[in-house]
């Protein structure tokens, strides 16, 4: 096992930074995971591939009005109204195009929670920052079973893209990365250094960088034209308006001049696909289109979720959702009186929207007072006629332990010690799409405090690469 320093690990970082102006706790070990976690992992990448394909064939038969079952009629129109809401008539379309059929994002990574049940899958992100983090933590607490060994998370994350160019060695690609998601530059000029130095024509661009040359795109090394076969999207779909060459990127892309991944496809980038899986009506179709494992899975690892949509009921018609003072609701307004026993549930803004990411929009009932609540749910259905929102069941993570460099504690100028500290984690293990399957090729572990009830990349929690143990 790889135990670090401090300063090693210091130096390491003030090297090589990776995020702007962002920072965090400070580890000397990778997180531990066992050999049945990392089977099990195994099996979470497959099914959330699978997941992905059933969604592509939902969506496309609710926007074209075709029946969803092989052997009884199942229409669902409001699917795709779900799905679309919000987007650019032009984006649709470009969604539905016939050439981005079976086109499915090159990572996936789930946002795993684990629990006293185990774990719990509360978002599927198609967009995912920390690639390029962690496979430098990958290669920095390495040697010692690091999960993603042989610079897995660098290898697999080009051979996902260069498979969008099956005819040609060594594609150009263009890692594009906007100015809302700077953030994230620094970790992917890293990721596009060290496949320059394999050998590889990887580039990390901003989007006025890109200029068209007939119908093709190209970006200008040195007074040099490049020619760019793939464009990795690093921006989300909302952004999209900002982007000042985007026309171009879809001329490129309609002429067959360039593969763009992810896909522009924003159903695949909706959070209200989970609660898809758990609404009532669908249930036969996804018991149809998802293997017995997968769909086992799914439901034991997608807490219930439920859309908010405040379309007007029928007096006597109830809500597939919580309940509140033991009752069913008949509008979405009744959660306004819950108890903050009932207000254990996260409500979050699906996607398409600046505050989709990065848990901005997240409010967690419990966890707040009773006027934030409302003011949350006020909110929620305020913007469902442009951007949905959605209403998850919350799972609290169990409590862990791990050392941490305390930075406080000790006399000034001193070595920070290592203290085993109490906290709660979120997994993100990363898949990358090698000759069509989820290859999982590292994990990104964030150990919040215990007092911290939303886990995210945090100031104050330790982002820490995966060792195999056991």
């Amino acid at each position: 096992m790889s135990v670090l320093t401090h300063e090693s690990i210091q130096s390491a970082l003030a090297a090589q930074p990776l995020f702007e102006a962002k920072t965090w706790q400070l580890s000397p070990e990778a997180w531990p995971i066992t050999t049945e976690q990392v089977a099990q992992l195994e099996a979470i990448g497959a099914a959330c591939l699978e997941f992905q394909q059933a969604l592509e064939t939902l969506y496309l038969r609710s926007a074209t009005g075709k029946n969803l079952l092989r052997n009884k009629p199942l229409l669902a129109p409001w699917v795709a109204d779900y799905l679309d809401r919000g987007k650019p008539p032009a984006l649709v379309a470009h969604a539905r195009d016939p050439k981005n059929r079976g086109v499915f994002p090159p990572v996936l990574r789930p946002d795993l929670l684990l629990t006293d049940e185990g774990f719990v899958l509360t978002e599927l992100d198609s967009v995912p920052g920390g690639i390029g983090l962690t496979a430098f933590l990958n290669r920095l607490y390495a040697p010692g079973g690091v999960l993603g060994t042989d610079d897995a998370m660098i290898r697999n994350f080009h051979a996902a893209l260069a498979a969008l160019r099956p005819g040609q060695r060594n594609p150009a690609i263009a890692l594009v990365v906007s100015d809302e998601a700077a953030t994230y530059r620094p970790e992917m000029e890293w990721l596009a250094h060290q496949l320059q130095l394999q050998g590889r024509r990887v580039f990390c661009v901003k989007p006025e960088d890109l200029f068209p040359l007939e119908n093709a795109l190209f970006v200008d090394l040195g007074g040099n034209p490049e020619k760019i076969d793939v464009i990795y999207r690093f921006f989300e779909l909302f952004d999209l308006e900002n982007i000042r060459t985007r026309k171009f990127i879809f001329e490129a892309w309609q002429a067959g001049e360039v593969a763009i991944t992810p896909p522009m496809r924003p159903f695949q980038e909706e959070k209200l696909s989970l609660a898809l899986f758990h609404h009532h009506l669908l249930q036969d179709f996804w018991a149809e289109a998802l293997s017995g494992r997968a769909l086992k899975l799914l439901r034991a690892l997608i807490p219930p979720s439920w859309i908010v949509d405040p379309a007007p009921l029928p007096p006597g018609a109830v809500l597939d959702g919580p309940r509140v003072g033991g009752r069913a609701l008949n509008d979405w307004r009744d959660l306004a009186g819950a108890t903050q026993k009932e207000r254990d549930l996260i409500l979050k803004i699906s996607g398409y929207h600046e505050t989709a990411w990065g848990a901005r929009s997240v409010v967690l009932g419990s966890d707040c007072s009773r006027e934030e609540w409302q003011a949350g749910v006020e909110r929620a259905i305020a913007l469902a006629p442009q951007n949905l929102h959605v209403l998850q069941a919350y799972r609290k993570p169990r409590r862990l332990e791990h050392p941490v460099f305390d930075t406080v504690a000790g006399a000034a100028g001193a070595s920070p010690a290592a203290v085993v500290k109490p906290g709660r984690l979120r997994l993100c293990p990363y898949y990358f799409l090698v000759e069509g399957q989820p290859r999982l090729s590292g994990a990104l572990a964030t150990f919040c405090p215990p007092d911290k009830k939303i886990i995210h990349g945090m100031q104050d929690a330790a982002l820490l690469p995966c060792r195999v143990v056991g």
